[in-house]
């Protein structure tokens, strides 16, 4: 299967598209700053103001580039997950990595008033809530990788992952019972999700992560096209079907989980944005939606945040209120307009 001519224009006119949206971003905030001086800053013209150096640099520029690769990491595992499943509502999350990743901060916020050694043991200043939140992940992923290895039917994997995640689910239910009040509060406003956490380091490691999560996924592209007639026509083209279902849990647990560790739980931007790219670019040929659900899913995020930040204004909204606001509508619509379980 072939990209058609349109679907190059597509391509270009998305990247024009993010880059214009790169701006916007940058350059709206509590402080508004000149696009032209933002250009100027590119090409090594210093800004007219000392401050937009520092609010450019330190807090604008990587809270983008994160917005950038939660979108793709989120996009590309629901793309994954839906053709792993061939369920068009299948997400980044159904195997309950976000879910592990709750965990692993939900212990760290509020077990230290359960176990007073607790707080100590995660004393890792900026990275504690980061480490917290991937160790949890990498934890579920690790027993989900465990029981794939066991469970040969999809299906039946899919709900040991809803299980992990309503099992990891009722024990930070149980945390936050015992917890205190402020407590209850840092988890509460983490599960909203935030793109303005990460700094330099923390956005290398981020980038660092999308690139491994996304090399599974490049070498078996070829393979994804078979999974949508079934595994048994997939065995026929001479797919070997064990080791793509590793690398495709291999490859959405490492996106999903460094996406949850850094952002939080980002609702929506899985699910919705390759249907999206199905209704773009009119293909099911994976290796035309897995780079336009990284491009769309670049997109959507950064427009989300984009929204968020209340011009002239210190406030910016919590992330999963934009996704959600703007992604439930869009999941109904597709559902409505087009019958999606003929695509799967």
């Amino acid at each position: 299967m072939k990209t058609n001519p349109p679907s190059h224009l597509l391509f270009w006119l998305g990247i024009a598209l993010l880059l214009l949206l790169w701006l916007t971003n940058v350059s709206l905030g509590s402080v508004w700053i000149p696009v032209q001086e933002i250009l100027g800053r590119a090409i090594g013209t210093p800004f007219s103001k000392t401050s937009w150096e520092i609010i450019i640099v330190d807090y604008r520029l990587p809270k983008s580039l994160t917005a950038i690769l939660a979108g793709i990491c989120l996009s590309l595992s629901g793309l994954q997950m839906q053709t792993f499943f061939r369920n068009p509502l299948a997400g980044p999350y159904v195997l309950g990595i976000s879910a592990g990743a709750g965990l692993g901060v939900a212990l760290w916020m509020m077990a230290a008033s359960l176990v007073p050694t607790a707080g100590s043991a995660w004393a890792l200043g900026p990275w504690q809530l980061f480490f917290s939140a991937a160790l949890g992940a990498f934890g579920v992923m690790l027993l989900i990788s465990m029981a794939a290895w066991k469970v040969k039917d999809s299906m039946t994997l899919l709900i040991i992952g809803l299980m992990f995640g309503s099992f990891t689910s009722s024990i930070v239910a149980l945390l936050a019972y015992f917890s205190e009040a402020e407590q209850l509060k840092l988890y509460t406003v983490w599960t909203m999700g935030s793109l303005g956490s990460t700094g330099w380091p923390q956005l290398g490691i981020f980038g660092l992560a999308t690139l491994l999560g996304i090399i599974p996924l490049i070498e078996s592209i070829k393979s994804y096209n078979g999974m949508l007639l079934g595994e048994n026509y997939a065995q026929s083209m001479g797919i070997h079907i064990g080791r793509l279902r590793w690398k495709m849990i291999i490859s959405t647990g490492i996106l999903t989980g460094s996406a949850t560790a850094f952002c939080g739980p980002i609702g929506f931007i899985g699910i919705a944005v390759p249907h999206v790219a199905r209704l773009l670019f009119q293909t099911s040929d994976h290796r035309t939606l897995a780079i336009a659900s990284a491009l769309l899913g670049a997109i959507v995020l950064l427009a989300c945040d984009t929204i968020s930040q209340v011009p002239g204004s210190a406030q910016t909204l919590p992330i999963n209120v934009i996704t959600s606001f703007i992604g439930a509508p869009v999941v109904i619509w597709l559902i409505v307009k087009r019958n999606l379980s003929r695509e799967f």
